[in-house]
């Protein structure tokens, strides 16, 4: 198939390219390359995929000097004329979106990059699969749109009306904006809340990240809620393997969806919502203790409340993707602390 992946140069669009090269697909990969962090590790992604830095222009496609399956371009969704004119020209038969203004915090001081980000691109995107019709377009969502739910562990069953930062917000508009087209045109649309991804190549602007600079470097690292945040940590390689399976896989619809008790994971529309995480929940105090050994090197920490925004605690009931996918993650976190930490020294070269 011909699948496009948005946010490529991304961590886990650069590695669910990589996985579906592997499968034999063609590959169209999608990135505006912003700075919302250090561009140096976008670069370094696709350059290790053979997009050479000195290659990428706004709105050209440039071919992959490692994988003849993968092409690349630099490209803002916001352009929706150029988005359309991609589609038609490229045919795909699948997408997986996963560009967007990330970050939980970000989304206090920085509100308008969202809006554009994450509404104004998903609408385009949806348009552009309508008009172009696609098999199967799925989307990274995220486990922040459980919000001030408190029951464990989250299930895609719960309500998720009450959202407690704007990058929440968007992230549920999304899977809306997504059953709507869904049900008006046919279109078959998957959403996958994610939960804490980890592992080599990770966002600079993510704690595993931050923590593993600050240590080596010998300052002290932020630890928020006074180290008792809990999260349900989940290593990139088990995420892709969940996400290959979801894009081989399109809903067809609910037919014993029931409008009087509705579900909110289905619908009778080709339409669907997954929690992708690793099913378990780990105390960010035991996270750092792994990274500390895996480092060979004990943090300085300073200890601070809970910040706006955040939950205290994410907890993944993947059932669902358990019963009809087969998906089960398997990767210990000690185990992916230190393919992380192997990653960063060499990438760093520390």
């Amino acid at each position: 198939m011909k699948i496009l992946i948005t946010g490529a140069a991304g961590f886990i669009g650069f590695h669910t390219v990589l996985r579906l090269l592997e499968q034999g697909h063609e590959v169209v990969g999608l990135d505006n390359i912003n700075d919302y962090y250090d561009v140096r590790v976008k670069y370094g992604r696709l350059a290790h995929s053979g997009i050479a830095e000195s290659d990428i222009a706004v709105n050209r496609t440039i071919q992959s000097t490692v994988h003849p399956g993968y092409r690349f371009v630099r490209m803002n969704l916001e352009d929706g004329a150029g988005l359309m004119n991609l589609f038609a020209r490229e045919k795909f038969d699948r997408v997986m979106h996963y560009a967007a203004q990330a970050g939980v915090r970000y989304s206090l001081t920085n509100p308008h990059a969202y809006m554009q980000g994450n509404f104004v691109a998903f609408l385009n995107l949806l348009e552009a699969c309508r008009h172009h019709p696609v098999e199967h377009f799925a989307f990274a969502s995220s486990s922040s749109v459980y919000g001030l739910n408190q029951t464990m562990p989250f299930s895609t069953r719960h309500n998720v009306d009450h959202p407690i930062s704007l990058y929440a917000a968007s992230k549920k508009s999304n899977e809306l904006m997504a059953h709507t087209y869904s049900y008006l045109y046919g279109l078959p649309t998957t959403g996958l809340r994610f939960f804490t991804v980890y592992g080599p190549w990770g966002r600079p602007d993510m704690a595993l990240f931050l923590f593993t600079k600050a240590i080596l470097e010998g300052r002290p690292i932020d630890v928020f809620n006074h180290g008792q945040m809990r999260r349900d940590f989940t290593y990139v390689d088990d995420i892709v393997e969940g996400v290959l399976r979801v894009i081989h896989h399109a809903p067809q619809g609910n037919p014993d969806w029931d409008g009087t008790v509705p579900d909110p994971s289905s619908s009778p529309a080709p339409w669907k919502v997954y929690n992708i995480g690793n099913s378990q929940q780990v105390e960010l105090i035991r996270f750092i203790e792994a990274l500390e050994e895996a480092l060979g090197k004990k943090a300085e920490k300073n200890f601070l409340p809970l910040q706006p925004g955040d939950v205290p605690a994410t907890w993944a009931d993947t059932a669902d993707l358990e019963r009809d996918l087969g998906y089960r993650p398997n990767t210990p976190v000690g185990v992916g602390i230190q393919r992380f930490v192997d990653w960063y020294r060499d990438f760093f070269r520390i």
